[in-house]
């Protein structure tokens, strides 16, 4: 049972007792009116407590400037797990396949098991530091299966660069919070982030590129392979590549889609828009555009082979947008395939862990270092800005090095007499 008496020059502020457990505990209170019941047009009323009669006074001030100037935003009462479910359902109009599914299965894995149950309101910045300070030592779960057969369960930490994918899906959700009046500010924009050391880029060589062509002139995805490479174009860009994308005439190949993989229940192999939405022409080496000629001429060999097992285009018509890169039946290539017929490749090479992606970045250090200009690459590789490319490959490689050092040699010997 609570009792209390009136503070001395506290107004509305009370001392009060309660008994639990036969013990009693002693605590402050003021209430103050936040507004009206719409409904009634009864008064509204809040208590705010304390361990002491000046924190509650403080409290009570800080309230009653922002019930007077308007400012006041009663606290939501549900939790943070819950208002992702309604941002994740409700607010992704504008976002792309890719990007949701990414977010529901960050927010499933790392936010709602940690923070989930927070009351959204209450959510704290130094809560939300923890959590990401949490992340850094064991936010990954990794599962081995021994030789016994038996999978073990072992928590390594998260990336820094995933600690950041984590907080900025945070804080887009908190911002959305904040626009429809739960939240007075967003707490994540008030921790610390860890420091993302970008990892080296693994371009092949001279030698690994003369192994490399060698090597692939015998897999029968060489017009593939050689495709990235020389042309710098995402894996997802060529496997979805089509016929009406290429000018032969023009010299020139125009990315504007993919073919993206999703599970079965969302579609299976889908075209997408590109990355950034933007489509964008290159212009490849002739050998490219000669090769590409030979593969059309194969693949009419192909279907003509395959009869009525052929998969695809049944007339000229339908050819001009079909896929550029089939398998002998005509069905578009498969990136497990393609990774498979890769590392066979790469490991005759003395490059075992190069990836489809290293090839693109085997491209753009070739375009740099044979002088094209930053922006000619980031046009090429599609990326959104030059700055981005600078990010990726501002490296100045040694040849470059010793190619600028000559460069302004044979300038100074040219004004020198």
């Amino acid at each position: 049972m609570a009792k209390g008496k009136g503070a001395a020059g506290g107004g509305t502020i009370r001392k009060k007792t309660v008994v639990r457990d036969g013990k009693e505990y002693t605590y402050w209170e003021a209430r103050v009116t936040v507004g009206r019941d719409p409904g009634t047009g009864r008064q509204k009323q809040k208590s705010i407590t304390g361990k002491t009669q000046k924190e509650v006074r403080e409290k009570l001030q800080a309230m009653t400037v922002e019930v007077n100037n308007g400012s006041y935003q009663e606290p939501a009462k549900m939790t943070l797990a819950a208002w992702l479910d309604i941002w994740l359902e409700d607010y992704m109009g504008d976002k792309k396949y890719a990007t949701i599914k990414h977010y529901k299965a960050q927010v499933a894995t790392h936010i709602k098991p940690r923070l989930g149950a927070v009351q959204l309101s209450a959510l704290a910045p130094h809560e939300i530091q923890r959590f990401y300070n949490q992340l850094q030592k064991d936010g990954q779960e990794k599962r081995r299966r021994g030789p016994d057969g038996k999978i073990t369960v072992e928590h390594v930490p998260l990336s820094a660069k995933s600690v950041r994918n984590v907080h900025g899906i945070l804080t887009k959700a908190l911002s959305v919070a904040v626009d429809m009046g739960y939240l007075r500010d967003n707490p994540a924009e008030r921790v610390t982030l860890p420091r993302v050391v970008r990892q080296e880029i693994r371009p092949l060589t001279d030698a690994q590129i003369a192994d490399f062509l060698r090597e692939v002139s015998h897999d029968e995805f060489a017009a593939y392979f050689k495709t990235v490479l020389f042309c710098g174009l995402r894996e997802s860009e060529a496997i979805g590549l089509t016929w009406d994308c290429i000018d032969f005439d023009a010299g020139r190949i125009t990315i504007k889609k993919q073919l993206q993989k999703r599970p079965k229940a969302d579609g299976g192999f889908v075209f997408a828009p590109l990355k950034n939405d933007k489509a964008r022409v290159i212009a490849p080496a002739p050998f490219i555009l000669r090769m590409l000629e030979e593969q059309k001429r194969q693949q009419t060999l192909d279907r003509l082979r395959a009869g009525d097992a052929w998969v695809g285009w049944l007339s000229p018509a339908d050819q001009e947008t079909y896929f550029v890169f089939t398998n002998g039946f005509g069905q578009h290539l498969h990136p497990q395939t393609v990774y498979n017929h890769l590392k066979k490749i790469a490991a005759s090479i003395g490059a075992p862990d190069c990836r489809v992606h290293d090839l693109r970045h085997t491209f753009a250090v070739l375009s740099l270092q044979n002088g094209d200009d930053i922006k000619t690459v980031q046009s090429n590789l599609g990326h959104a800005t030059a700055a981005f490319t600078l990010d990726v490959y501002g490296h100045v490689s040694e040849r470059m090095k010793d190619d600028s050092a000559a460069r302004m040699e044979n300038y100074i010997s040219s004004i020198s007499g």
